[in-house]
């Protein structure tokens, strides 16, 4: 068997005719490229007649400056090739677009800031695997559906003109950026003229997400009961129901803005409000004035309001879990990693922008006062069920694309797994491994779905 992925070699035009392209004899035997006929080159949006010259005892491939330059390919890339008899057509491939929120061109070494590692690591990844990657902002979104002007990685990073990829990871960390009409327009006008797939379309907020996989009963024991929070008779039902509730900012993240209420007796509540310094407490005598002081709140942000779980601890300090979930080489949800996060000394939420720490599921679980009589062992494999169930659920029920997502779970002290919120952005600081090892599974994976999705 040939390999798929050869090695591209620039020729300086005046020595290659700009349509003609040169190849390994045994690659065009095999694939029974005609030769001395003009065949079409694609490669994402870039499409171009070429004639094939077979080369004898040669492996790689090569190609004019000009070529070159259109495909915005250089020299010693290494890329995918599948010849489509049906079509005449050879295909390179695939290529992947990663658009991201910033970058800073002053900055040369690190021009996307924190994620510039994450980039550098998706870089070497798609080089091991016969991808070509190229990273793009919505400022360089312009007015042409066929190219875009994006960084790649070559001896350092550099812009160049970049054909429309076949697969976009919308890695965008803003709902103001990604709701730019230019960028909503970009994304519809490339599925439609390119057949280009855009994975993790969009932001996922709270009540959306509880709203879609109610409608899957087999996920309702999941879901702790949540509602969005209208008004004063909502809070006190809620109240009068569960010991502790939650009130969740609808699009919050990082654990930012979360508020527990506890009821202490009769007329007194209790009020932890989640802020970077800590937690910040308050009491209340009645329900009436609790309320009159979030209502306040309520007028900028929309919250979630959710039962409070009784969830394990290790010393006083609550425990949750965060799952990343991947498409595969086949399509197929599998799971990455599973984190136990628990909360930082005067926290009550588990992020690690508050002080919280990670370990394994396992040691998590057994430091933990899980009851006595529940299996620590079955423990890890529930959570992992939970969530492969819910990331399907979220594919079934909810009209958008996603090929990752991270799924925060709990666990209460009877050992029943409860679903805290789905995250469309997972970011790529916080699910970091506890090992240093060069490239993460976890980009690896992306890239082996990106190629699924592309046909390769």
């Amino acid at each position: 068997m040939l390999k798929s992925k050869v090695a591209v070699q620039v020729i300086s035009s005046g020595m290659l005719p700009e349509d003609t392209l040169m190849l390994g004899e045994a690659q065009v035997k095999q694939w029974k490229i005609p030769q001395g006929q003009h065949i079409l080159v694609k490669f994402g949006a870039f499409r171009q007649h070429v004639k094939v010259i077979p080369v004898a005892k040669y492996d790689g491939m090569r190609i004019s400056q000009s070529l070159a330059r259109q495909m915005g390919l250089t020299n010693g890339t290494s890329i995918r090739l599948q010849y489509k008899a049906s079509t005449a057509t050879l295909v390179f491939g695939p290529l992947i677009g990663v658009l991201i929120s910033r970058d800073y061109p002053h900055m040369p070494d690190k021009p996307f800031g924190s994620i510039t590692m994450f980039c550098r690591e998706l870089v070497e990844a798609c080089t091991a695997q016969g991808a070509y990657v190229y990273f793009f902002t919505p400022n360089q979104i312009g007015t042409s559906i066929d190219n875009i002007d994006g960084w790649i990685y070559s001896d350092g990073w550099r812009k160049l003109s970049m054909p429309v990829p076949d697969v976009v990871n919308n890695r965008l960390t803003s709902r103001k950026l990604e709701n730019r009409p230019s960028v909503q327009h970009f994304m519809k006008e490339v599925k439609q003229h390119h057949q280009t797939t855009v994975f993790n379309e969009k932001f996922l907020d709270k009540t959306e997400v509880f709203d879609a996989l109610k409608k899957d009963e087999s996920l309702v024991r999941y879901l702790p009961e949540s509602h969005l929070l209208r008004n004063y008779t909502m809070l006190k039902s809620m109240c009068s129901r569960y010991s502790s509730v939650f009130l969740k900012p609808v699009r919050g993240s990082l654990g930012k803005g979360i508020i527990r209420i506890t009821h202490l007796d009769s007329s007194n509540y209790q009020v932890m409000y989640a802020t970077s310094a800590g937690t910040r407490r308050q009491q209340y005598t009645s329900l009436v004035k609790l309320f009159s002081t979030i209502s306040v709140k309520m007028k900028t942000v929309r919250y979630q309001i959710q039962q409070g779980l009784q969830l394990i601890e290790i010393q006083k300090r609550p425990v949750d879990f965060r799952a990343l979930v991947q498409k595969n080489s086949s399509g197929k949800w599998t799971i990455t990693s599973i984190v136990a996060r628990t909360a930082g000394t005067h926290h009550f939420v588990s992020n690690l922008a508050r002080g919280g720490t990670l370990s394994t599921v396992g040691e998590a679980v057994a430091k933990s006062n899980l009851q006595a009589g529940v299996s620590r062992q079955e423990a890890a494999q529930r959570l992992q069920q939970a969530a492969l169930n819910i990331a399907r659920g979220v594919d079934a029920q909810i009209p958008a694309h996603f090929g990752e997502l991270g799924i925060d779970l709990a666990m209460d002290t009877a050992g029943r797994v409860w679903l805290l919120e789905v995250n469309s952005k997972p970011s790529k600081n916080d699910n970091t491994p506890l090992n240093d090892n060069k490239i993460r599974p976890s980009v690896r994976m992306m890239i082996q779905y990106s190629r699924f999705l592309a046909g390769f």
